[in-house]
């Protein structure tokens, strides 16, 4: 089992910028991939970003892409979401996930979620 914790969430203006964490436990070794996701009020899950915890190869959702970098810390077992140039639509609830299945794209292992909120 993995365990993920999230925090960094917080109430930011419109082309300010927040950095989210997420510290994984448990059988670490296992991940293959990490990704953020968020739900917007009303709205469905959307994949933001996901890196693959042994090279760092990254991907992320055209929405974010440019705005947003995901990076991880194989040493302190870490994943951060630096979030720059937040628009009001980036308010949601983000969740970290993370997977040691190397054939599924879905995710096993989930955070609680932090609130991201972006006034205009």
């Amino acid at each position: 089992q993995v365990q993920l914790v999230e925090s960094g969430g917080g109430l930011v203006q419109a082309g300010g910028s927040l950095r989210l964490s997420c510290a994984a436990s448990g059988r670490t070794l296992s991940i293959y991939r990490m990704a953020w996701f968020r739900q917007a009020p009303g709205k469905e899950r959307e994949l933001v970003a996901h890196i693959y915890w042994n090279d760092g190869n990254t991907g992320y959702a055209d929405s974010v892409r440019g705005r947003f970098t995901t990076s991880r810390d194989n040493i302190k077992k870490t994943l951060s979401l630096q979030m720059n140039g937040l628009k009001p639509e980036d308010t949601a609830v983000y969740y970290c996930a993370a997977t040691a299945s190397r054939l599924s794209s879905s995710y096993s292992y989930w955070g609680q979620g932090t609130q991201v909120t972006v006034s205009s």
